[in-house]
């Protein structure tokens, strides 16, 4: 499995995700800059966290327009795997590549902290590996989380079974107690139509390795390699 990682000014968790990826697979993974126009063939494509161009005018929205993404939504067409964690998710709903968009929290502040998550759907490239309605805990770390989408798209994405995950209370029970930023209908992570794109804003590259503590997001990454074998 071959993978590029795409860094903007203000990226601060490519490392993290290439070194999951390079883990999984076996391969060096390649980190392409903002300005970059080319990418060499890969399989996977992931657009970090961190805080791209500082967040200033909207979180992503000028990450989203950068000579790169170009490429990514032209791969994406092809059906190359894309993957946005936290301001990645963010720079993806901003390109067009995933719909709604993430807003302030509702509490109006920064969280920062590991939540429960219901794994809704398993029938895709990035889940595979879990199993149906398994509970996790990935770490979270955003001021803006809060995923707001349209009621008619809303009714597509629940009725077509692309909402990836969901936060939940402690006992995996999806209710307002466990919804960190007031996520519309407690949407951590989403497909693409084709499943072939997710955007999640729980960071599984932090629940990775046993020195993590927890390796419950390893299986995004697994999940990955074994449906390219």
């Amino acid at each position: 499995m071959k993978s590029a990682v795409i860094v903007f000014p203000g990226s601060n968790c490519e490392r993290d995700i290439a070194v999951a990826l390079e883990q999984v697979s076996g391969h060096k993974t390649v980190l392409a800059w903002h300005r970059d126009t080319d990418l060499p063939e890969v399989d996977v494509i992931a657009v970090p966290g961190g805080f791209s161009y500082g967040d200033y005018l909207r979180c992503g929205a000028m990450a989203a327009n950068s000579p790169i993404m170009r490429v990514v939504k032209e791969r994406a067409a092809k059906g190359v795997k894309v993957i946005g964690v936290c301001n990645g998710f963010q720079i993806l709903t901003e390109a067009g590549l995933l719909p709604g968009a993430l807003i302030r929290n509702q509490s109006l502040k920064y969280v920062c902290k590991t939540v429960d998550l219901k794994v809704e759907n398993t029938d895709s490239p990035f889940t595979k590996g879990y199993t149906q309605g398994q509970r996790i805990g990935i770490p979270v770390g955003h001021g803006e989380g809060n995923y707001v989408v349209d009621d008619e798209t809303l009714k597509r994405l629940e009725g077509d079974g692309r909402v990836a995950f969901r936060y939940t209370d402690a006992e995996g029970v999806v209710n307002a107690a466990g919804n960190p930023n007031g996520a519309t209908n407690n949407i951590a992570g989403i497909f693409n139509e084709t499943r072939t794109v997710l955007g999640m804003m729980p960071h599984p590259e932090r629940a990775f390795d046993p020195q993590h503590g927890n390796t419950d997001g390893r299986a995004v990454f697994t999940s990955l390699l074994e449906s390219l074998s």
